[in-house]
């Protein structure tokens, strides 16, 4: 499994929006980014992450968790990659679901 591999191609998705959103930690195994403080709440908010696991990599996507309407059109390959309700488990490299 090449970890650095899926983990720079997972973070490539997120890192589009960074200019929108806080960057809190920016690292070779652990890419995290919030959302700008709100009105609301007067705090930023998780938004997503990439972190390197003992035997995966991590993908975390909160706006599926808030809105989970977004997962009705995903491909079954990414679907059996979730984890919980907000969080997807890679080992390989090869998914189609790994296209942007």
């Amino acid at each position: 499994m090449d970890t650095d591999k899926i983990f720079s191609k997972l973070k490539s998705i997120l890192a589009k929006y960074e200019l929108k959103l806080a960057v809190l930690h920016n690292k070779n195994d652990n890419y995290y980014l919030n959302t700008p403080t709100s009105d609301t709440n007067k705090k930023p908010e998780f938004f997503g992450a990439v972190q390197i696991k003992k035997s995966y990599v991590a993908f975390h996507l909160m706006p599926v968790y808030y809105y989970p309407e977004l997962l009705d059109s995903i491909s079954q390959d990414l679907k059996n990659k979730m984890q919980g309700k907000s969080c997807f488990n890679f080992k390989d490299t090869d998914a189609s679901c790994l296209q942007n």
